[in-house]
């Protein structure tokens, strides 16, 4: 990447795509002088978030600053700058015999955007975000000025930065702790549910598990509305393995990883397709419960196995839709959205359902609380917004929440529970949409 020049930007959804300057660099002094010389001004990581979070009339773009500072073996601390990846922190530590506390559903995604989204994975109900496990990072202000900035030490920049979506600085490094393994596989258990009632009692039943997702048919209605199969797991024990998986139990197996090599016709992906998909992927489990030992990156990064899969949208693009609805509320709720997803006929080819436990009251920008979250992927078409509008009344009636880190078309004011972290210099194009309600 030249070091600073205006091009067309987009991020994993590939919508909506910008002409925006970028700026990238690892010298700290050129960092300052960018920052002190341009207004509107937000961070990049990796460009795997999904809406417009991370543009703005002036892109600093983290991808230099991918350096490892530390790593505490006996204490499972690593501090790192913000543009490594957590593929990068993964192939680090698992060797080591150690995983992150939190990961979301891609390894892809810089430390940086990990922290200014306050990340969370299929654990929050057990482990919550990212942000527990994070005890520093240096922070760079509106004045060029370095903060370092822990749970003690200028605490309230802490928790401002934290879900704050970049809004208060560019991070730098932070340092984080890491989680005890002793294999880099997990012990699965899958389960069909053929309805909603069914898959909450699942979810229910599964709360003592640390990690549990669902893969959800969003098209299904009447009394199979919410079938669904239920993933739970845990970090698998070196005895609990199979015989040929003893030897090198914190190594993976080299795999494949294919790639879409074009963006597909706007033509596939389409009611019928996602239809068929959906029942091909409830059908290919025959069984009503299977258990099985599965490697770390199937269980937690199945897309990221597949290069480039972002373009199975076409060139037009996709939004991921993602909200959270108060758990007393939950399956009420995510009934009116199925429905109204259904009747819409704009069907999710992932939609992905989640169980979050108590938030934490410090980390007020984060995106998470009590409740159920599902994550759903629409490909952008002229009746999308109008679907959006429809799930954000919805949404808002439940009392639920969207998440910034996804947003690309949410209009609602729902979406503004930023708190104290307005700040001239550093702008998103996402934070003044939805500032101007636009």
């Amino acid at each position: 990447m030249k070091p600073n020049f205006i091009q067309k930007v987009t991020n994993w959804g590939n919508f909506p795509v910008v002409e925006k300057e970028i700026r990238s660099d690892d010298s700290l002094k050129k960092i300052r002088e960018f920052v002190k010389n341009h207004n509107e001004i937000i961070a990049r990581g990796n460009g795997r978030c999904y809406g417009d979070a991370a543009f703005s009339e002036h892109i600093f773009s983290t991808k230099r600053l991918n350096k490892f500072i530390s790593f505490d073996r006996l204490n499972g601390i690593i501090e790192c700058e913000s543009g490594v990846l957590l593929s990068e922190v993964l192939e680090v530590v698992v060797p080591q015999g150690y995983f992150l506390y939190v990961t979301p559903g891609t390894k892809f995604i810089s430390i940086g955007g990990a922290i200014a989204s306050d990340v969370h994975g299929k654990n929050h109900h057990a482990e919550g975000c990212f942000s527990e496990y994070v005890l520093e990072f240096s922070l760079l202000n509106e004045n060029g000025e370095i903060l370092n900035c822990s749970r003690t030490e200028n605490a309230e920049k802490f928790w401002a930065t934290i879900g704050g979506m970049g809004l208060t600085g560019i991070i730098l490094s932070a340092k984080f702790k890491l989680k005890n393994i002793e294999t880099a596989y997990i012990r699965q258990e899958s389960i069909k549910a053929e309805n909603l009632d069914e898959i909450f009692r699942l979810f229910e039943e599964s709360e003592s598990w640390t990690y549990s997702v669902a893969w959800i048919d969003c098209l299904q209605t009447g009394k199979n509305i919410g079938r669904s199969i239920l993933m739970r797991g845990e970090h698998a024990f070196r005895h609990q393995l199979p015989k040929n998986l003893h030897d090198n139990p914190l190594r993976l197996r080299p795999k494949l990883s294919p790639t879409v090599p074009f963006y597909f016709p706007n033509f596939v992906l389409n009611n019928f397709t996602v239809k068929l998909f959906n029942m091909l992927y409830f059908k290919k489990q025959r069984a009503k419960e299977v258990k099985s030992y599965i490697d770390y990156e199937t269980f937690f990064y199945p897309l990221d196995a597949i290069n480039d899969w972002n373009r199975i949208y076409g060139k037009s693009g996709f939004i991921q839709y993602q909200m959270v609805i108060p758990k007393a509320k939950g399956k009420e709720g995510m009934r009116r959205i199925l429905e109204t997803i259904a009747k819409s006929g704009n069907g999710s080819f992932l939609a992905v359902l989640k169980l979050f436990g108590k938030n934490n009251p410090e980390a007020y920008n984060s995106f998470p609380f009590e409740g159920y979250t599902l994550a759903l992927d629409f490909k952008v078409n002229s009746k999308l917004k109008d679907l959006v509008q429809k799930l954000d009344e919805i949404v808002e009636e439940f009392g639920g929440r969207i998440y910034l880190t996804k947003d690309a078309m949410s209009k609602s004011s729902l979406t503004n529970y930023l708190q104290n972290v307005q700040n001239p210099k550093f702008v998103s194009l996402q934070y003044k949409r939805i500032i101007n309600n636009i």
